[in-house]
């Protein structure tokens, strides 16, 4: 079934579907208008530096065909096929516009929709009516971005003007309009979906019948020969290897004339020549026989000489001073990796730094889960086994979004947990309870319940309707994307849904859509038109990360 987006909601593609060869389409009409439907594909500064991938009526594919215009059919107004697996790596986004061709406004549009397709079903549709807009001419319908992985956000943002100024904000240079070569919607038989797109009429009243009608298997078409041309920005890298070939030969150019002629002016030479100073390093013969000249700060030659350096200033040449040296008594290796050595504190769960958690299997009665995966060493006898949620259990954590792949870990021993370089944040429970997303739990003590739990509306972490309590006695690991900051509860209380990572459960949390940008400060996309708010006694909180999805 697919999922309902509103403005602002934004999801992995991964999380809507396994496929990479996507089927996207855009129904937008209005009595006596025209619109012309586009996709710019943006690099990292979300511009059109490479005209070739404006896919429009009158250029209908990228250069590797990993973008093409389909033309009108299965009710939708205009189609696309997009393989992400085969875009460059320069484009960074898919930006899929309307905009209107001739007079008129967007508050004149029916009931529209933007909709993606995979394997024949309708995995995702983000809907929106001409209510919502005044008097723009053009609307940013929804975004493929790359963030690690593709996503999908639904836009929905107006902008004044039309194809001219929507193109000129992307950086891209207007030329003159051609009239369509009407061989555009040729391009759709080669993967068209089944011949109910014969009866296009139809689709403005019903649109919510046709959605399981378009099915674009996408596989019968030739698979086109892949082209050089997205490896073509990488031949730029040689272009700075370039410049570094004359700086090798500079480095041994640089003590030759000043080394061994005058060595009064030695000590002078690195307050003024850094540049070769930092080629002085490789070769340590210099090093020996005028230490002061050839470093490059005053630590960093003392350090370099084992007689001096080694009693007084470990320390302060320690970065310089390990690869070089030959610490005999072993003084100089053990400070390197004091300040790293393992901390137990006497607790059942001890924070090693901001990535690293270590739990004490010995202390407590009861083991521990943690998401599969996330051991990185233990020390003991531990035993790992693998923890079922059952039948039940991943058939509701299925439908909720709330699914969590757990590992028991039991024995007596140490265990330390970390996940992708997440911070983490031990919150201990004394028969009190909180509210986490389930794709925020790193790890938790066995002795406490968990459930899942309905929000009130929808727009909570994950883009589900559902997130996890954990109530009782024991200790939850929360991770994050960086430092958390703890707000308390007020009525005015509200935070975007991607960046919530946990409140209290005695909080009250509703949806919220009072965030609107205005359209002529919109930068490109816009994910702040949907947040939660927090109502709630005192004493309630919630903790927010500085990321997003």
């Amino acid at each position: 079934m697919a999922r309902e987006f509103q403005r602002g909601h934004k999801a992995k593609i991964s999380d809507l579907t396994p496929g990479t060869d996507l089927y996207v389409g855009v129904q937008i009409a209005a009595p006596g208008l025209t619109f012309d439907i586009s996709c710019f594909g943006l690099d990292a500064h979300e511009q059109l530096s490479d005209d070739r991938y404006f896919i429009f009526f009158n250029q209908p594919k990228s250069p590797e065909e990993s973008i093409q215009l389909l033309g009108a059919q299965s009710g939708d107004t205009e189609s696309f096929r997009v393989t992400l697996d085969r875009i460059p790596a320069a484009i960074q986004k898919l930006s899929f516009t309307a905009t209107l061709d001739g007079s008129g406004q967007m508050s004149q549009i029916g009931p529209g929709y933007i909709r993606i397709v995979a394997g024949g079903e309708e995995v995702v549709r983000y809907a929106f009516t001409g209510s919502e807009f005044t008097t723009e001419r053009a609307v940013m319908l929804g975004d493929f971005y790359l963030k690690d992985v593709w996503r999908f956000a639904a836009v929905g943002q107006g902008f004044d003007g039309g194809l001219d100024a929507l193109l000129k904000n992307f950086g891209g240079e207007v030329a003159e309009e051609e009239a369509p070569p009407a061989a555009a919607p040729a391009a759709a038989p080669g993967f068209a979906p089944p011949a109910q797109a014969a009866a296009p009429p139809a689709f403005g009243a019903p649109p919510a019948a046709q959605a399981p009608q378009p099915a674009p298997s996408f596989g019968a078409p030739p698979a086109p020969t892949p082209s050089p041309a997205p490896q073509q920005p990488m031949h730029a890298a040689p272009t700075i290897a370039a410049p570094l070939a004359p700086q090798t030969p500079q480095a041994p150019q640089a003590p030759s004339p000043y080394g061994q002629p005058h060595q009064p002016h030695q000590p002078q030479q690195p307050q003024f020549g850094q540049v070769p100073g930092q080629g002085a390093p490789p070769a340590p013969p210099f090093g020996q026989q005028a230490p002061a000249p050839y470093g490059q700060p005053a630590p960093a030659p003392y350090g370099q000489q084992p007689p001096v350096g080694m009693p007084t200033g470990v320390p302060q040449g320690m970065p310089q001073g390990v690869p070089q040296g030959a610490p005999a008594t072993g003084a100089g290796l053990q400070a390197a990796l004091q300040p790293y050595k393992e901390t137990a504190t006497g607790q059942r769960w001890t924070p090693q730094n901001q990535q690293l958690m270590r739990v004490d299997l010995t202390m407590g009665g009861s083991g521990v889960l943690a998401r599969q995966g996330s051991m990185v060493m233990y020390q003991g006898k531990v035993d790992f086994g693998y923890k079922s949620a059952g039948f039940v259990g991943r058939a509701v954590g299925n439908a909720t979004g709330q699914e969590m792949q757990l590992m028991r870990c039991t024995g007596r021993g140490q265990v330390f947990l970390a996940e992708e370089g997440s911070h983490l944040h031990p919150i201990e429970l004394q028969g009190d309870a909180i509210c986490v997303s389930a794709e925020s739990v790193l790890a938790f003590d066995e002795s406490l319940q968990y459930e899942v739990r309905r929000v009130e509306g929808h727009g909570i972490p994950g883009g589900a309707l559902f997130t996890m309590q954990f109530q009782g006695t024991g200790t939850v690991i929360v991770k994050t994307h960086g430092t958390p900051v703890v707000l308390p509860v007020t009525p005015t209380t509200f935070a975007d849904c991607n960046a919530v990572v946990a409140w209290s459960a005695a909080s009250q949390v509703i949806v919220s859509s009072q965030v609107r940008l205005r359209r002529n400060a919109y930068p490109g996309h816009s994910g702040e038109t949907v947040n939660l708010q927090f109502r709630g006694a005192p004493g309630n909180f919630i903790v927010v990360q500085p990321y997003e999805v």
